[in-house]
């Protein structure tokens, strides 16, 4: 026999006089502790007192009536990436959110699958967003970044390869991670290079540019090696100035497309390969050691991001590393943007990069 539970009566939502009355102090107090308000001096007993009331009555801030009587929200919009972005980009980002909610501001991240360009700047608006982090897969517009700032952001700031007019810019350099891959392969006699281009959906925005840069690398080094020969009196061709060569090398994130990539590795005459990030380099360097391919001495291997896994693979992995900004320093530079709106947008590195050389190369 089942016994029914009576269901309790809706409860009336508890109001921020109702913390006040239990705590023993006023409205006003009760608002200048749970908003965090500087301006003016609590005590840590009283500021006790109306926390532990709040949480007993289950009282949160209306965050729409705060944004009413401060005339903006305190919301931080973060487009959400859908795209792998690897260990090193998501731990950044996730400190990025913890350091703008120590400085009270409420992170919201926004899915914008299906939108570009403005379209995406008029959705984001609707919100009243009081700072736009856009992380580079959407190409903002100059008239994009007015429609943000007037609805109401103080700061948008881009995280991409460019500058977008009216906006802060943290501008990453991926093509100098590309170059400085291949010029390290160069160094050490490689010349036939291929480069990972991976084939999941959205990381064209980094491959890309790491293409380039690698290709740019090799010209720099075949005509190195062309003034070498010449000063050593070498005909043209006849040495190492022959030219360095680049390959692409499509690689899904899968064992299959690895293996099979691996398995017609000594048909394509590479001496090397820059392997777009720590992660392809590891699931591609697995299956050229299946194929009793010898890293490095038949070919030579290198990745980017640094990651731990890839210094106790053995051999152990060449890498780039990639110094990038803290997620407190963006932070940072969201409160000051937010606090100052008039100044003007201004530039910055978002990071730097160097080669780290293990075994593998």
């Amino acid at each position: 026999m089942t016994q029914s539970t009576e269901q309790p009566a809706d409860r009336p939502v508890p109001t921020s006089a109702d913390v006040a009355r239990l705590a023993g102090v006023s409205r006003a107090t009760v608002s200048y502790v749970l908003n965090n308000t500087s301006a003016v001096r609590i005590s840590d007993p009283t500021r006790r007192k109306v926390r532990e009331a709040a949480e007993r009555l289950g009282y949160v801030p209306h965050a729409a009536a705060r944004s009413l009587r401060a005339g903006h929200t305190r919301m931080v919009l973060l487009p959400t990436a859908h795209i792998p972005v690897g260990p090193l980009y998501s731990h950044f980002f996730n400190e990025l959110q913890w350091a703008l909610r120590r400085l009270d501001y409420t992170v919201v991240q926004y899915g914008s699958v299906g939108l570009d360009g403005d379209g995406a700047a008029r959705a984001w608006a609707e919100l009243r967003p009081v700072a736009v982090v856009s992380l580079g897969e959407i190409v903002l517009t100059p008239h994009g970044v007015e429609v943000l700032k007037r609805s109401g952001a103080k700061a948008v700031i881009t995280v991409g390869p460019g500058q977008v007019e009216g906006a802060h810019a943290l501008v990453m350099d991926q093509s100098g991670i590309g170059g400085r891959a291949v010029a390290h392969l160069i160094a050490r006699g490689c010349r036939r290079i291929g480069v990972v281009m991976p084939e999941e959906p959205g990381l064209g925005m980094f491959s890309g540019p790491r293409l380039a840069g690698a290709r740019a690398a090799a010209e720099a080094g075949a005509h190195a090696d062309a003034d070498a020969d010449a000063d050593a009196g070498v005909g043209a061709g006849a040495g190492a100035g022959a030219g360095v060569r680049i390959v692409p090398l499509p690689l899904a994130y899968a064992e299959d497309s690895a293996a099979a990539l691996a398995a017609r590795w000594r048909t394509l005459g590479l001496d090397a390969v820059f392997a777009f990030s720590d992660e392809y380099a590891m699931l591609l360097m697995r299956a050229l050691q299946d194929e009793g391919i010898s890293v490095p001495a038949e070919t030579a291997v290198i990745g980017s991001d640094d990651l731990l896994l890839g210094r106790l693979l053995r051999p152990r992995l060449s890498t780039v590393r990639i110094d990038m900004v803290t997620g407190q320093w963006l932070a940072d530079l969201v409160d000051r943007a937010v606090r100052d709106p008039g100044g003007d947008p201004e530039r910055y590195d978002l990071m730097d990069s160097r080669v780290v050389h293990r075994e593998s190369s």
